[in-house]
């Protein structure tokens, strides 16, 4: 799954998020502006910075790290110390690294142990999140990204649920079902369009990106043989279209031909450089 990804949108949709993770005040996310943001000179590029509309609140940078890396600390504070040298920006500052546990907590420290056992940085470990009391849809979409396969889909319905009841805001609900689609697509490729129809509900599941793209059914049925043929085709390009997108976000060819229903030939194909 490609993790930095999905928690750039969470932190976009939900930035109160964020700031749950590191039990500060969710109320703090309407004083920050997250974004993500490379530093030219050695071409880093940093997760998500929240960056405070006033010099008094610190600048936070968060790091996703879901892979064993040595290097994790040296080159996160390389990139926050490059970050601060390249702005003219006088706030003080914080590291966040979000693992999904402990054991993925491999990088070296001794070189970094005073700026990690100070409250410079902040750990969060996915797996130990279900101390957090009363978690918010935001959370608990965090928690979905390293839930078993086995209740992935009952969880992912309950936070669908919520999202309906507590957010009021039509775009914003949408974009939260959206984004706990994508994780399903990313925990279980081989989900069929009938099973997120029923997961989600059909009239909810047709106003998500990932439907339109690639399940949009059109409004050509019942029409007579060419038109039918013509609209296949459609789909059909639809799909070839919309391979791109899912392999930048990080599926893998046979994941893309599970979701589409594609040859994985034909996605290997689409996928290849042009020449």
């Amino acid at each position: 799954m490609k993790t930095d990804s999905i928690f750039y949108r969470i932190f976009q949709s939900l930035p109160s998020t964020f700031f749950e993770l590191i039990n500060q005040p969710p109320s703090l996310a309407s004083a920050y502006q997250f974004s993500s943001v490379e530093v030219k000179q050695l071409a880093f590029r940093i997760d998500g910075v929240f960056l405070p509309d006033t010099p008094e609140l610190p600048i936070y940078f968060a790091e996703v790290q879901f892979q064993l890396d040595k290097k994790i600390y040296s080159r996160l504070f390389a990139e926050i110390f490059n970050y601060l040298d390249k702005t003219e920006l006088i706030n003080n500052w914080r590291g966040v690294v979000i693992f999904p546990n402990r054991n993925v907590d491999t990088g070296d420290t001794e070189r970094y142990a005073e700026l990690l056992n100070s409250q410079r940085v902040t750990c969060v470990y996915l797996n130990e999140l279900s101390s957090i009391p009363a978690s918010s849809i935001g959370i608990e979409t965090v928690k979905l990204i390293i839930e078993p396969e086995s209740t992935a889909t009952t969880k992912a319905i309950e936070i669908v649920n919520s999202a309906r009841k507590e957010i009021l805001n039509t775009a914003q609900q949408r974009e939260i079902i959206q984004l706990i689609e994508t994780i399903l697509i990313y925990k279980l490729p081989r989900l069929s369009r009938e099973e997120m129809e029923k997961m989600f509900g059909l009239s909810e599941l047709k106003q998500t990106r990932f439907y339109q793209e690639v399940f949009d059914e059109g409004k050509e049925e019942g029409k007579e043989e060419g038109k039918l043929e013509g609209k296949l085709e459609g789909k059909l390009e639809g799909k070839l279209e919309t391979i791109p997108q899912l392999w930048a976000l990080g599926l893998s060819i046979e994941q893309i031909a599970q979701a589409l229903g594609l040859d994985e030939e034909v996605v290997r194909q689409a996928v290849q450089p042009k020449s």
